[in-house]
């Protein structure tokens, strides 16, 4: 054996040494990295110094809780779990195990006002961040300074020129392209602007994983924005490869909107200097905004607790009549998996609304793989032939709703930080089911069929990129 060989297998096995003394993995993806090290010690090594290290929780978890602990409470509505248990016409273990999970009350008497077309979500936030007075939060995954992007960037500086705090934060992976340059007008004119913490420096131990993949604004402490739309021309249906752009975004009046301030504080906090961090502070509602009852779910790989997987869980084998969902990526784990094969086997509805063209192509192959699956178990699967299809929603029974950042893949499960608003309210849940209907009428049904027509070489690919959806 050449030295060069002794040399790789040396690393995967301190690599494996790492993985298994160090990080709390689960047994399959355990296996699978200790796999890909040995079976192909180059790619491996490569592949887990951009997948698999890992993040330092100890220390992001140290971070986190000093920047929680500086909070107050929210404010507390008395009674809220109970209204919300009779609204989602369940026991209270659905509502309690909510509450439980994100340790915040349910948030009562929000307006909510749903989006799923670009040109007028972008119309409606720019229209607020006009009207702000005193504060504007922007947290985005994706922030391009295209068209859309300096048209929000020279709001965002005569906001801060007429004395509005500003605070924008960014991804730089999902930014990519975006130079720190055109921020320099907000700057100088007050505003701040950072990069999220795990991508201020791409060749860290984060790699490609552990992202802030959130979509949130909050105005003023009262307005909130949660959903799937980034900021980029190709969200208003400018670009020729994906055409129209199908999302789903909520704008949200009310106390929730403490709720997302918080959420984007503990972020910014964690990406800045101790000296710039930024205060809490809650805003007291005395009137009933709206009718909708929220609740605001976040996972993140630092306490690895996921939540929002175990509320998809939750409120699948909750459901009575049907769970309908859309995503772009379709990678979910076997209890995922298996909680939608029991909702379907006990009589619920269960539809799933997947792109029929990619914007990963190896993502999408792994989509096809387990929708494939799906609908093998009898699950109604639909390709979205309308343009391309990026919502993030889930559809249960007649009055609950989940819009957020997060897909149903291992990805929003484990490794990024991710926001979803589960949302009680009826209006709500027929005006998605209504727009989730007028999908189909531009989709194509998933077939053994059309599973029967596949080439091979596609077969193939969705066959070894599903091997790698831990990663994916």
């Amino acid at each position: 054996m050449s030295v060069y060989l002794v040399l790789l297998y040396g690393v995967s096995l301190i690599c494996s040494l790492y993985l298994i003394m160090y990080r709390d993995r689960s047994t399959f993806i355990t296996l699978f990295w200790l796999l890909v090290l040995f079976s192909m010690p180059l790619i491996g090594i490569v592949l887990f110094l951009f997948f698999g290290k890992g993040i330092d929780r100890k220390k992001h978890q140290i971070n986190r809780d000093r920047t929680i602990r500086h909070f107050s409470d929210l404010p507390v509505q008395d009674g809220v779990e109970e209204t919300a248990a009779k609204l989602i016409d369940q026991s209270l273990s659905a509502t309690n195990m909510l509450a439980n999970l994100t340790k915040d009350p349910w948030s009562y008497f929000n307006d909510v006002e749903l989006l799923t077309d670009g040109k007028k979500k972008f119309a409606v936030l720019k229209e607020d961040l006009r009207q702000a007075e005193q504060t504007i939060y922007i947290e985005y995954y994706a922030f391009i300074t295209d068209n859309i992007g300096k048209k929000i960037v020279k709001i965002l500086t005569e906001k801060a020129n007429e004395g509005v705090e500003v605070f924008l934060l960014y991804d730089k992976l999902g930014s990519k392209g975006t130079e720190a340059t055109y921020f320099h007008p907000l700057i100088e004119a007050g505003g701040k602007v950072t990069s999220f913490v795990t991508s201020q420096k791409l060749a860290t131990p984060f790699g490609a994983n552990y992202h802030d993949h959130h979509k949130i604004v909050v105005i003023d402490g009262s307005i909130g924005f949660i959903g799937g739309f980034n900021v980029a021309d190709q969200y208003l249906n400018k670009t020729k490869k994906f055409g129209y752009w199908r999302d789903t975004h909520v704008r949200i009046l009310g106390p929730v909107a403490n709720v997302l301030q918080r959420q984007f504080l503990i972020n910014w906090n964690l990406s800045v200097p101790e000296k710039n961090r930024l205060s809490y502070k809650p805003v007291q509602f005395s009137e009933k905004m709206g009718d909708a009852t929220i609740q605001i779910v976040s996972s993140n790989p630092i306490e690895s607790n996921q939540e929002i997987k175990l509320t998809f869980i939750k409120l699948i084998t909750s459901a009575k009549k049907r769970i309908w969902i859309q995503t772009p990526y379709f990678i979910p784990d076997d209890s995922v998996m298996d909680a939608l094969k029991i909702a379907k086997k006990s009589g619920v509805d269960v539809k799933i609304m997947i792109p029929d063209k990619p914007d990963h192509p190896f993502v999408y192959r792994a989509t096809e793989y387990y929708s494939q699956l799906m609908m093998r178990a009898g699950v109604d699967v639909y390709l979205y032939t309308g343009g391309f299809l990026h919502s993030k929603i889930l559809v249960m029974d007649d009055s609950v709703s989940v819009v957020g950042s997060a897909n149903q893949d291992i990805r929003s499960y484990k490794l990024n930080f991710e926001a979803s608003a589960v949302i009680i309210n009826k209006r709500l849940n027929e005006q998605i089911s209504c727009a989730f209907k007028g999908d189909i009428e531009k989709s194509k049904k998933l077939t053994e069929k059309t599973i029967a027509e596949t080439g091979l070489w596609t077969v193939f690919k969705q066959k070894l990129f599903r091997l790698l959806s831990p990663i994916m």
